[in-house]
């Protein structure tokens, strides 16, 4: 399908990656993984043509199709959710407007013999045939089962895509991707946005997928899952395994001891060929001996351990002055948007050192609590902040609060105090961003190294109370490993909210279920949550409640689909009758004047009135037919 070879890729002079060469074909189902600021993104938009590269070739099949889900994306305002889906079906859209148009003219025109109207009849003939052919009937079912496996709810579908935040638009974008049934797949962190139920819809639908998927993730479970193969780049250079990613670790770790003892036994050999020419050298008659032991010494091919790239972020969260043993008390807490009701009589208590996970489906009201918490949005009842209570918060869109268009070093010196200022570039330094990387824009890192800025910026302010909303979106597997190491010697009190089960064990000590607009608390950590509920990963948590919607919903979107189809093939049907009943009836009119002013001419022929009474009775059955199928159209 696609073939990559030497492909080159540079910026300010130094190249990111070069000399990379892959081939991807149908049934490949790749995860491209490495540190923040590898390529990863940037192989993807050179794959996806959206990305000018120094050197190499890349030769794709013909009438190969590449969709490609970016990180950022914009949408046109105005448009309601299911609107902005559609656009994925450009074709499909331009036929029905094109039908529109026929059916309308043939529904007014009454010139019936003539070449025009014929020309109309064939029109419709083959735009029909066409918009069949391509999926029609299907689209609109096929939208809406897509958007609802995506989280959206039916009562979404008519809201404009402004009303929803930057994660549920990407929903829409990834909903689009989807439906355009492309060859090849180019996803770039595409859980970042998802809950779990969706998560899990998603792993589903690209286990079915028969093209080549190429992706971008730091779901260490969602690559298992879906990958049969992984690339990851570092330092440059690309390592291809045939292997899904954990497996794939096992196997790199085993290459590179083959390498380590296989190169350590190539010196030892290389060093007793050393001392041999250094023996001969001295003796006149084994002087000949000393050169050809150099000769094939100069053949030999050093072996070469892979470089890997071990530098981590240094992260520390130091806790400020110590709180009042009240952290926050609230009392019939609500919030609501609209007729959305997310939250309802919360009564909640939370203790000084209190280490807490937030859990549940996206829209439950896990980020609606953490906003109330920092006075961030308002709400209806009563929510008490403790004495001496800091709070440092990191939302979930935290990096979008960053200047695009100040460097790296400008964003941390203007959120400075006068006391830290000094600290600045050290701090940077503990977060990787190192010498001329500090001088970069904003705009051109990387959506973790944005995050990793977002963390550094955040370690300015004291505080005593962590709240992290999905921190790990867009870090790499080795950051959110460090970060898990901070945050469990972090001292103060913590809340994190989390799809992550794997980031959260041994992070929390107590869980909180969103559900239903109330919270429920479980007195343990996640594995005795998951435990409670008979579970063997906290992925189950969300199938179970998705059978019981499915048993509910899935005939629901079934019969949908089916009355799309159906309502388009009556309305077809219809136009078709109604222009074979005014054919007839101006046939019948002309007939009853050749009746008056012929009677005897008439009467001479004997078929005259035979067909003239069949006219009349067709045109019965039609009106028949066009009520019979009027009242189905009615009823769909």
């Amino acid at each position: 399908m696609l073939n990559a070879h030497n492909i080159t890729v540079s910026f300010a002079g130094e190249d990111l990656f070069s000399g990379i060469t892959f081939k991807l074909n149908a049934g490949n189902s790749i995860g491209l993984v490495g540190k923040n600021g590898a390529g990863k993104s940037t192989l993807l938009k050179v794959i996806a043509n959206e990305q000018e590269y120094r050197a190499g070739t890349i030769a794709i099949e013909k009438d190969i199709s590449i969709g490609y889900l970016k990180q950022d994306i914009d949408f046109e305002e105005g448009r309601t959710v299911l609107d902005e889906t559609y656009e994925a079906f450009k074709e499909i859209k331009s036929i029905e407007l094109k039908l529109e148009k026929v059916n309308s003219e043939l529904a007014t025109r009454t010139d019936y013999e003539s070449e025009y109207y014929h020309d109309l009849m064939h029109d419709l003939d083959e735009l029909s045939h066409r918009y069949e052919l391509i999926g029609g009937y299907n689209y609109q079912g096929n939208t809406e089962k897509i958007l609802q496996g995506l989280g959206f709810q039916q009562q979404d579908f008519n809201m404009l895509t402004g009303t929803f935040s930057g994660g549920w638009r990407m929903r829409i974008e990834l909903a689009k991707l989807l439906l355009q049934e492309h060859d090849i797949l180019l996803l770039d962190e595409p859980t970042n946005h998802l809950d779990i139920e969706s998560i899990i819809w998603f792993e589903n639908f690209l286990k079915g997928f028969n093209g080549a998927i190429v992706m971008v993730s730091h779901d260490k479970m969602f690559l298992d899952n879906v990958t049969n193969r992984t690339i990851e780049i570092s330092l440059g250079k690309i390592y291809d395994f045939k292997k899904p990613y954990s497996q794939y670790l096992l196997l790199r770790n085993e290459i590179k001891e083959k390498q380590i003892q296989a190169q350590k036994n190539q010196e030892k050999e290389i060093k007793h060929t050393e001392q041999l020419i250094n023996k001969f050298r001295a003796k006149a008659n084994k002087a000949s001996m000393a050169q050809s032991l150099i000769k094939k010494l100069d053949k030999v091919e050093r072996i070469e351990v892979d470089v890997e790239d071990n530098s981590v972020m240094n992260v520390r969260f130091p806790v400020s002055i110590v709180p009042g043993k009240i952290i926050f008390e609230a009392e019939n807490l609500a919030k609501n948007y609209g007729e959305n009701q997310v939250l309802e009589n919360v009564d909640l208590l939370i203790e000084r050192n209190s280490r807490i996970a937030f859990v549940g489906q996206n829209g439950q009201g896990k980020s609606t609590l953490a906003k109330m918490m920092v006075n961030e949005i308002d709400y209806d009842g009563n929510l008490k902040l403790g004495h001496n209570v800091e709070i440092g918060y990191f939302a979930q869109n935290q990096s979008e609060y960053l200047n695009g268009n100040i460097t790296v070093l400008q964003t941390m010196e203007d959120a400075a105090s006068d006391g830290n200022r000094i600290r600045v570039r050290d701090m940077l330094g503990g977060f990787l961003f190192r010498g001329d990387d500090v001088e970069k824009k904003v705009k051109v890192l990387s959506g973790g190294e944005r995050n990793r800025l977002a963390l550094c910026k955040m370690l300015l302010s004291p505080f005593n109370v962590l709240i992290m909303d999905e921190p790990t979106n867009h870090l790499d597997i080795a950051s959110k490993n460090v970060l898990k190491r901070a945050l469990k010697q972090f001292e103060g009190t913590l809340i994190l909210v989390s799809h992550d089960r794997d980031f959260l064990q041994g992070l929390t000590e107590k869980v909180y279920e969103f559900k239903d607009s109330v919270i429920k608390e479980y007195l343990g950590d996640i594995n005795y949550f998951l435990e409670q509920h008979n579970l063997d990963n906290m992925r189950e948590v969300e199938k179970r409640t998705k059978i019981k919607i499915d048993n509910k919903e899935n005939n629901g979107g079934k019969k949908n689909f089916q009355n799309a189809k159906q309502k388009k093939q009556y309305q077809n049907k219809l136009s078709k009758i109604e222009a074979e009943i005014s054919k007839l009836e101006k046939e019948v009119v002309n007939d009853d004047a050749e009746i008056l002013d012929n009677f005897d001419k008439v009467s001479a022929d004997k078929h005259f009135f035979r067909n003239y009474q069949a006219k009349k009775d067709r045109v019965e059955e039609l009106m028949a037919s066009w009520e019979e199928v009027q009242e189905k159209v009615d009823q769909l």
